[in-house]
């Protein structure tokens, strides 16, 4: 069933929740060994779409929306602390998986990272994860600030989402922040995007962003790590939204896109699959191994 999302801090939230119906709270679909794709803010599971049938040929794919986004489970009243990780470990559960490959992008990257240290993870490729600044580093504070006008001018294009898709022009601005490649996606899943995210509740989502100091026990990550920066990224610049990443996990295995942007799943995805499907099937090989065992 798709959540109902209250919108705040606009006049256009009756217009934006009659398309609340395109939205679903997950995706689930393929055989073989479990893979879980994880989205960034604003984003549904859709932002895997482009990729999931190549997933699908080898993996039991489930690809849930994150709680406050549109279709996923509706946030009761923050987003603090395990709020996020606690509803992902129960949707994994549910889904009968104890381990899962784990697949995310930005936020979804971040918390796939996490799951990781949790146990859940036979392998992570994370996309561009989010957490990754460097302490007292200035674009932390700017991100989130950017998100939230970004937001902001979401809800006003969203009952114009299906026009501003229509043309090369609309699809080239809905996706300039997150993609340089363009012209592969299809206009009905832009449209999409954009009304996905007018429908955040951004709100409580930014608010826990900026208190949070984005923990990681990096330590506890006893499976094969692959992170995965486009050169082009517009919304986490490497390779300051990387630094921490590059101190705490010296064991992943670093992919460095030239001229990708922040969602290589939608920029390139052809060669995102292949960078996802070529590690879950070496990790699937491999034994996971806790750091300092």
């Amino acid at each position: 069933m798709s959540a109902r999302l209250k919108l705040r801090g606009t006049g256009r939230a009756s217009r934006v929740s009659r398309v609340i119906g395109m939205f679903t709270p997950a995706y689930r679909g393929g055989h073989g060994a479990p893979l879980v794709c994880l989205h960034g803010f604003g984003d549904t599971w859709r932002s895997w779409e482009l990729v999931l049938r190549a997933l699908e040929r080898h993996h039991d794919v489930l690809a849930p929306t994150l709680p406050g986004h549109a279709g996923g489970p509706r946030l009761v009243r923050h987003a603090d602390g395990d709020v996020l990780l606690d509803a992902l470990e129960g949707a994994i559960d549910e889904a009968g998986f104890a381990t899962a490959h784990l697949v995310g992008n930005s936020l979804g990257g971040y918390l796939a990272l996490a799951l990781a240290a949790r146990g859940r993870a036979r392998s992570v490729v994370a996309f561009a994860p989010a957490g990754g600044w460097a302490a007292g580093e200035r674009s932390r504070a700017q991100i989130f600030e950017r998100q939230a006008q970004l937001v902001q001018q979401s809800r006003a294009a969203a009952p114009h989402a299906d026009a501003i898709a229509a043309t090369p022009a609309g699809r080239r601005r809905a996706t300039a922040l997150i993609s340089v490649n363009f012209e592969h996606i299809p206009a009905d899943l832009v449209a999409h995007q954009v009304a996905g995210f007018a429908a955040t509740d951004a709100e409580a989502l930014l608010a826990s962003a900026a208190r949070s100091r984005w923990p990681l026990a990096a330590e506890r990550i006893g499976c094969p790590v692959r992170i995965v920066w486009g050169t082009a990224d517009r919304l986490l610049a490497w390779p300051s939204a990387a630094a921490r990443f590059r101190a705490e996990l010296p064991q992943a295995d670093w992919v460095l896109l030239d001229g990708v942007g922040h969602c290589p799943q939608l920029d390139v995805p052809l060669e995102a699959a292949q960078l996802i499907l070529g590690f879950t099937g070496a990790a699937g090989r491999e034994p996971a191994r806790l750091t300092g065992d």
